[in-house]
C-alpha cells in the first residue's frame, strides 16, 4: 500500500501564500516553498510543472476563493442594490479575514507569471474574468443603468471602490479600519444612487 504524501497540496500553496505577502511574487520559489515546509524540493516538482505552475495555482486558487463569497454576496438579496453593498463589504470583509491573500491580490496576474501559465490555467484564469464582468453586467442592468459609461460606474462602485480602500491600508502596513467595511458600503452605495 502506498504511503500518503507527507505534505499536501493545500500545505504547499498556503507556505507560497505566505511567502507571496512577505516578500511578493518573486519570494516564492520552488526552494523557498520547500523549505517553508521542511519538503523536499523534489515535493514540489511532483506536484507542480514548475515555478509558472505553482505560481498560477497560488493565484487561482486566492482569486477563486475570494470570488466564490464576492459572487455569493452579489446574489444574496433580490434588491440590487443591497447586493451591490454587500459585494462591498464583501471586499473589505474577506481582506480582513484572509490579510495575506489580500496582500497577495494586491499583486496581478501578471506579476504572478501569468504570460508563461499553461493553457490551462489561463483557461481558468479567463473564465473567473468573464464571471466578474457577467455579474457586473447584469448588476448594472438590474440596477436599470446602461451603456459604457453606466457599467464603468457599477464597475468602480463594487470592484475599484472597495479595493482602493483595502489597498491604501494593506499596503500602508496598517490594519483595516472597524469601520471599513460601513464605510466601502456607504460609498458603493452613494455611486450608484447618483447614477
Amino acid at each position: 500500500m502506498a504511503r500518503p504524501p507527507r505534505f499536501d497540496l493545500p500545505q504547499l500553496l498556503d507556505a507560497a501564500v505566505r511567502l507571496a505577502a512577505e516578500s511578493g511574487p518573486s519570494g516564492v520559489t520552488m526552494s523557498a516553498v520547500a523549505a517553508s515546509v521542511g519538503a523536499p524540493s523534489g515535493s514540489l516538482y511532483h506536484r507542480f510543472a514548475g515555478r509558472s505552475a505553482l505560481l498560477a495555482e497560488v493565484w487561482l486558487r486566492t482569486v477563486e476563493d475570494f470570488q466564490e463569497g464576492y459572487f455569493a454576496a452579489l446574489e444574496s438579496s433580490n434588491d440590487p442594490r443591497a447586493g451591490a453593498r454587500a459585494a462591498s463589504r464583501h471586499v473589505v470583509a474577506w481582506s480582513r479575514a484572509h490579510p495575506r491573500e489580500a496582500a497577495l491580490l494586491l499583486y496581478g496576474a501578471h506579476e504572478f507569471g501569468r504570460d508563461d501559465w499553461s493553457a490551462e490555467h489561463l483557461l481558468r484564469a479567463d473564465k473567473g474574468n468573464m464571471q466578474v464582468r457577467a455579474a457586473v453586467a447584469a448588476l448594472a442592468g438590474a440596477l436599470g443603468l446602461h451603456g459604457g459609461l453606466a457599467l464603468e460606474r457599477v464597475s468602480l462602485a463594487v470592484i475599484d471602490l472597495p479595493l482602493s480602500l483595502v489597498r491604501r491600508h494593506l499596503r500602508g502596513g496598517e490594519a483595516l479600519p472597524p469601520h471599513a467595511e460601513e464605510l466601502a458600503e456607504q460609498c458603493t452605495d452613494a455611486l450608484l444612487t447618483g447614477g
